[in-house]
């Protein structure tokens, strides 16, 4: 069974009888489904007022019975992340830790789990996480290699921090809204701008699956209309797959010509594969 280190990540606990309810109205999933799916991990957005991303992060139930949430994300969100989700936590009945230099994760590829792991399809397949002490040493020989990951990722559509996912892009953007934003759920800080952007069903630039026709198309190269007019850029490219953003003037198109970084044109280079 492959395994991909994730290493550290940001870890955080929130325990306490407000958890569940205040961690409701931070955070754009329905956090009370991991009640009724306690071996679920669950994708979610922290946004600001203006429903702006702030960090994308995954949510599981540790104890039910306190109850005990954790949230993990991006080791480089650790110290943001942990502000943001306390600023809020004045009256309630809650407390936010931080757990990050105690452990670290293990995601596997498969349908096996025990009743420590997490079901999650982070990579786009079926998979589970794995939380493990953070002295713990996995076998390299299950190991799979950045490239391999990163491959893996790409072809299978899922956004990266730092690369597809920033501080200050909205969610649907990025296709988030199929996985990580509840709209049944009622009130969540941003909650108001999601939904108005999920009413008017418009966004300016959406995330793509793409295709390229070449093995040196870089990470950056801009994506061109039928009239040579910017429409977009590719964020991650692993041949022959590749993510980007397409802007208004890509939408409904299937082919790109490509402007290298360079200046060079590549001649419908990029072939649409999904967007989302």
């Amino acid at each position: 069974m492959a395994v991909i280190d994730l290493g550290t990540r940001c870890l955080l606990s929130l325990r306490g009888p407000d958890a569940v309810r205040y961690l409701n109205g931070q955070v754009t999933q329905d956090v009370r489904l991991l009640l009724a799916q306690p071996h679920n991990a669950l994708p979610s957005c922290v946004t600001d007022a203006k429903g702006r991303l702030q960090a994308f992060v995954t949510l599981s139930l540790r104890d039910a019975t306190l109850p005990e949430l954790w949230i993990e994300a991006p080791i480089e969100l650790r110290d943001s992340l942990f502000a943001r989700l306390s600023r809020y936590l004045i009256a309630d009945d809650a407390e936010l830790e931080d757990l990050s230099s105690q452990y670290r994760l293990e995601h596997h590829l498969g349908n096996h789990a025990n009743s420590e792991d997490f079901l999650h399809d982070r990579f786009g397949v079926s998979g589970f996480d794995r939380w493990l002490s953070s002295d713990t040493v996995i076998a390299e020989t299950e190991l799979l290699t950045p490239l391999q990951v990163d491959h893996l990722r790409i072809q299978h559509g899922i956004p990266l921090w730092g690369q597809e996912l920033v501080e200050g892009l909205l969610p649907p953007e990025a296709g988030l809204d199929a996985s990580a934003i509840s709209y049944q759920k009622g009130c969540y800080i941003g909650q108001e701008v999601i939904s108005r952007i999920k009413s008017a069903g418009k966004v300016n630039r959406r995330l793509a699956r793409l295709s390229l026709d070449s093995e040196t198309i870089p990470t950056g190269a801009i994506l061109l209309d039928e009239s040579d007019a910017e429409a977009g850029v590719l964020t991650s490219v692993s041949h022959p797959y590749a993510l980007g953003y397409v802007n208004k003037k890509g939408f409904g198109q299937t082919q790109f010509s490509l402007r290298l970084p360079d200046g060079s044109i590549r001649q419908r280079a990029a072939h649409l594969r999904d967007q989302r």
